[in-house]
């Protein structure tokens, strides 16, 4: 079994790649489950194979805590941890070729919060990997480009697993999905940007900061993909397989 954690900032579109990625995996003559490890949800465009809401219900901790929505998710998703042997145990009952697991919609409560990481080591498998989503309607400026960058190689440290970045709603972006690819894939192209966009003390930090990922083998080129039409899932599968197969990709 292999694992594909896919996270990124609220609204990015999380759950929907996961349902995306489901039907390609499925399509193309591969087993694939998912978890879904948000427990404060109310609808999924998929269909749960294992889901945190069996063992966590948001509205009992509110009440029997006294807390408000923020207090019982922050709660909910420390309790997350307490339940990994009974998930774990259905994740192997499934026992599918591709575990999806759709993280929670706010990002902080599953990256830096101790229990994230617990379950990302706790959970059985042969390789893991995370997709990371740059919401495209983030990213459009290089100083935000920047600084979701920094979003996405924090996680990173967090999970301790290889990433692949993804660049999410390139149907919204229109000229400046263009634009970002090349701030992804060429950094002299991404520091002019930034010098036309920012102040000087702006200028100094964020490139300062650039620098630094770059240094750190972070900086990477971003792979755009469309959860409308499915653009892209073919290059995010290839590079998800070079990770999780030795590079022995799905059949088309």
């Amino acid at each position: 079994m292999k694992t594909i954690f896919v996270t990124g900032t609220a609204g990015a579109g999380k759950s929907l790649l996961t349902s995306k990625l489901y039907d390609y995996y499925t399509q193309n003559g591969a087993f694939a489950a998912i978890l879904n490890l948000d427990p404060g949800v109310e609808s999924l465009p998929y269909t749960c194979d294992i889901d945190v809401r069996d063992y966590i219900d948001i509205v009992s901790i509110m009440k029997e805590y006294d807390l408000g929505p923020n207090g019982a998710l922050i709660m909910a998703n420390d309790l997350i941890a307490s339940k990994i042997d009974d998930i774990r145990n259905e994740v192997e009952r499934v026992n599918p070729d591709y575990l999806l697991v759709d993280t929670p919609g706010q990002i902080e409560l599953f990256a830096y919060r101790s229990s994230g990481s617990f379950i990302v080591e706790n959970l059985t498998s042969e390789e893991k990997t995370s997709v990371f989503l740059f919401d495209g309607s983030l990213i459009t400026t290089p100083v935000n480009f920047v600084s979701i960058a920094l979003l996405a190689t924090s996680i990173r440290l967090r999970l301790h697993v290889p990433t692949v970045n993804i660049i999410t709603k390139t149907d919204l972006i229109g000229s400046k999905l263009k634009d970002i690819i090349e701030w992804s894939g060429n950094i002299r192209t991404l520091e002019n940007a930034i010098a036309n966009d920012a102040d000087g003390e702006t200028y100094s930090l964020v490139t300062n900061i650039l620098r630094g990922l770059n240094l750190s083998g972070f900086a990477q080129g971003l792979i755009p993909v469309s959860n409308v039409t499915g653009d892209g899932l073919v290059n995010l599968e290839g590079a998800l397989s070079r990770i999780l197969n030795l590079g022995e990709e799905v059949e088309d």
